[in-house]
């Protein structure tokens, strides 16, 4: 199994970044704006990327400020879904790292290898909000 993996460093605390991750308003900033978000445990966020491409992420573990984890039960690609999404969030002196990995794919495909690019991007634009207050969801890519 192949898994990606990406640190990023936000100059901003942890409870702005978990914050971010976990509502509505800042999810949509980041990855896209059609969404429904909800921060409990048990229950399946639902993100949109044009018509016909729906992911559903179950959330499996929210600990305030430090972790996020979300399991694919399903998605538009096929491949997403039993891979499970997880955000490690970690602050000193104000400044946070977040570890995120997608893992438990089941080969290194072209989506695999798309994906990985493409949450590369969602981290930048993760620090972007948390930083400047300006996301670049889906919606306003121009690549």
């Amino acid at each position: 199994m192949a898994n990606i993996e990406h640190l990023q460093s936000v100059n901003v605390p942890a409870e702005l970044v978990y914050e971010t991750l976990t509502t509505e308003k800042g999810l949509s900033e980041i990855w896209t704006s059609e969404l429904k978000v909800n921060n409990h445990i048990g229950f399946i966020n639902e993100f949109r990327f044009g018509e016909n491409d729906l992911t559903k992420m179950r959330i499996d573990e929210l600990v305030t400020d430090k972790k996020i984890v979300w399991q694919c039960v399903d998605s538009g690609d096929a491949e997403w879904i039993g891979t499970t999404i997880s955000f490690d969030i970690e602050e000193n002196n104000g400044k946070t790292s977040i570890t995120f990995r997608q893992m438990n794919w089941k080969d290194v495909t072209t989506c695999y290898r798309i994906c990985n690019y493409n949450w590369a991007i969602f981290l930048y634009s993760l620090k972007q909000y948390c930083e400047e207050e300006v996301g670049m969801p889906y919606q306003k890519r121009k690549f």
